[in-house]
């Protein structure tokens, strides 16, 4: 118990250089970038050179880069992220407003990936180079090849249009209605972990195969335990380790992929927030979008390392 103390305290420890990097790298692209907070703030309201001189001047973009960072860093821990140029409603509320909806298309793709991985991988391992497997195996690499963008248009074609089984977009709150929710986060969540499911599912595959090959599994079932225990109770244990390392690699992967399934689909999320953002020239939100992000992904993969010492108990002995 000691021990995993220890390495957890050390895993957050390095969050903390690691998000003042992070910080730093999107406070740099976006000072040096060809948006100006001050035209931005003004745009359409044709401002004067005085104005846009006071502007800057009581906003600090006239002080030296060293010093924006800081004062940046401050805001950022005070919960401030600027305004928005566009709404002049500060950014905090605007992120928070679709953060949530981008979580459950997050968490929920992951989970599609997870069970759809686990199910092909186990089932193309346990009849390896038999149908089963090879049918696994063409789907999965079609999978890979598939962009989500791509999937997500022919779901909307031949599921939403020609069958009417879903909405073609759009979101209603689970609050409202649960099957209305279901309905409007199916698409989308399927189009966005169906590249991710595939991926899992070949290293799913490789990894059970490499632990049936092992003595203990032939001794365990030469003893008369049935294969489903012996599989279930120790091969999956010991195999989903190197998967659990990628499935928290992937998850940036869903966060960044949602940024084009909820502008496909239609749904507030930060996605749509970031690419209207882009569209109209509103650094704020922008930079605020990244930097929560960047956070989730964080925050994902430390997640991921605590699961990953749970599941390996070789690797707390050796730390």
């Amino acid at each position: 118990m000691v021990t995993v103390v220890r390495i957890l305290a050390r895993r957050v420890a390095l969050l903390v250089p690691l998000m003042l990097g992070i910080v730093l790298f999107v406070f740099l692209v976006m000072r040096f970038s060809d948006v100006d907070p001050a035209s931005a703030f003004f745009q359409g309201a044709n401002p004067t050179a005085q104005q846009l001189h006071d502007f800057r001047e009581e906003n600090g973009l006239l002080d030296p880069l060293p010093v924006r960072y800081v004062a940046f860093i401050g805001d950022l821990i005070h919960g401030d992220m600027g305004t928005s140029a566009l709404t002049r409603a500060p950014v905090v509320d605007q992120v928070m407003t679709a953060l949530p909806l981008t979580l459950q298309l997050t968490f929920l793709g992951l989970g599609i990936a997870v069970v759809l991985s686990l199910l092909g991988g186990v089932t193309a391992a346990i009849y390896r180079d038999r149908l089963p497997d090879q049918i696994i195996r063409v789907v999965s690499l079609t999978g890979v090849a598939a962009p989500g963008f791509w999937l997500a248009l022919l779901m909307i074609q031949y599921l939403a249009v020609d069958l009417g089984w879903f909405p073609t977009g759009g979101y209603i709150n689970p609050a409202d209605s649960f099957t209305g929710w279901l309905k409007t986060m199916t698409l989308p969540a399927f189009a966005l972990s169906l590249p991710v499911a595939a991926q899992l599912t070949r290293i799913v595959r490789t990894a059970v195969v490499e632990e049936l090959d092992k003595d203990y599994v032939r001794t365990a079932i030469g003893s008369g335990l049935p294969p489903v225990v012996v599989v279930g109770r120790n091969v999956l244990r010991n195999a989903l380790i190197n998967p659990l390392t990628v499935l928290g690699l992937r998850v940036g992967y869903l966060l960044g992929g949602a940024v084009v399934i909820e502008t496909i689909f239609s749904l507030p999320g930060m996605g749509k927030l970031m690419i209207d953002a882009v569209k109209n020239g509103d650094p704020a939100v922008v930079q605020g979008v990244v930097l929560t992000t960047a956070t989730g992904f964080v925050v994902v993969n430390l997640v991921i390392d605590i699961l990953y010492l749970l599941v390996n108990p070789r690797l707390r002995e050796a730390t």
